[in-house]
């Protein structure tokens, strides 16, 4: 569900942007979805074949940002481990049941190495190196499609309104007189552990563990998988991003996630994103400077301390670019730009 509030328009101007912006989202859930036929199981099976095929230009655009995307986590994000999520059962519209995967496959896929990086995309024409690439675009795909939203907005003329995909959020102008405000969820209890007061054109996106995961057996086994052990990520239960980029702040959050407490953050410092929370297994939270300073207590303060952690200060973020003379392969060129604020 995507919740679109729109201020300072008359009824007929609202109701009409929202129905072009409903649209628009009812179009790339279809393109982008990972298990209902669209273009990106067409693609997929195309990629299974050892076959290219030609695709529109928003699919290919959001895989080459999803190439750049993935190079900057240094590969904790991943839209090509589309099999390991469906081997663990969340390629369905229900929760998984049973226990999780015998190991054996789940090290069969692992070793496979299946890496978006693997992708060449050349033009609109896409294939892949490696068959064992199955896209799932679930780790930014909201942040994707709500800036695309956003810009169709604004294209309509909207200046003033809030996208709110489950929680994650997309900004425009501000709430009259005042800048909009968003909850960030408490993922242990009903409630929230801080607000934030988002600038126009700031967005704020948080991956959690805490509602699509299956247990078994007394363990929780959550969606966020980790590309280099093919297991879900257990430490780290919530991670949120506030940026300017919805499909970057999208990806971080699940990079972080899988990146835990101690290689955090130099995974932000690397994708640009200087603002996080983190909430640990333990209920511990982690902010950077930037975030500590946007967070609002709900109340009297927050409900547990928080403990500050610098990014690296001497961080480097890899220019990752798709190149030509690699047929549109991935590449890191470089390492030597000092890390700065995204504009």
């Amino acid at each position: 569900m995507v919740e679109i509030e729109i201020r300072g328009e008359d009824e007929a101007t609202a109701e009409a942007a929202t129905a072009a912006v409903g649209r628009l989202l009812q179009e790339l859930h279809t393109d982008w979805h990972a298990w209902r036929p669209g273009a990106l199981t067409v693609l997929n099976a195309a990629i299974t074949r050892g076959e290219a095929m030609t695709i529109d230009d928003r699919l290919a655009g959001v895989l080459r940002d999803g190439q750049v995307l993935s190079c900057k986590s240094g590969g904790l994000f991943d839209p090509a481990i589309g099999g390991l999520i469906d081997l663990w059962g969340f390629h369905a519209d229900t929760p998984p049941a049973g226990p999780p995967p015998a190991p054996a496959e789940i090290a069969a896929l692992v070793e496979a190495r299946p890496r978006i990086a693997d992708l060449r995309v050349q033009g609109n024409r896409v294939g892949a190196a490696n068959a064992a690439v199955q896209l799932d675009l679930g780790g930014f795909a909201k942040g994707a499609a709500l800036d695309l939203a956003a810009a169709k907005l604004r294209a309509l003329g909207i200046e003033n309104a809030v996208l709110n995909a489950g929680g994650d959020v997309n900004i425009l102008g501000t709430h009259g007189s005042r800048l909009w405000r968003v909850a960030i969820r408490d993922p242990f209890v009903w409630g929230a552990v801080a607000a934030v007061s988002l600038q126009p054109g700031e967005v704020l996106y948080t991956s959690g563990n805490y509602e699509r995961y299956f247990d078994h057996e007394g363990d929780r086994f959550a969606h966020i998988i980790d590309p280099r052990t093919g297991y879900p990520v257990r430490e780290i239960v919530s991670v949120s991003v506030l940026d300017t980029t919805g499909a970057r702040a999208d990806a971080a959050a699940t990079a972080l996630s899988v990146a835990g407490r101690a290689d955090w953050p130099r995974v932000a410092a690397a994708m640009g994103v200087p603002a996080v929370l983190m909430i640990t297994d333990t209920g511990a939270l982690l902010a950077s400077p930037e975030m500590m300073k946007r967070l609002d207590p709900l109340g009297d303060g927050l409900d547990a301390p928080v403990e500050v952690v610098p990014l690296p200060s001497g961080a480097f973020t890899p220019d990752c670019i798709a190149s030509p003379r690699q047929g549109g392969a991935l590449e890191r060129v470089a390492f030597n730009r000092p890390h700065s604020r995204p504009p």
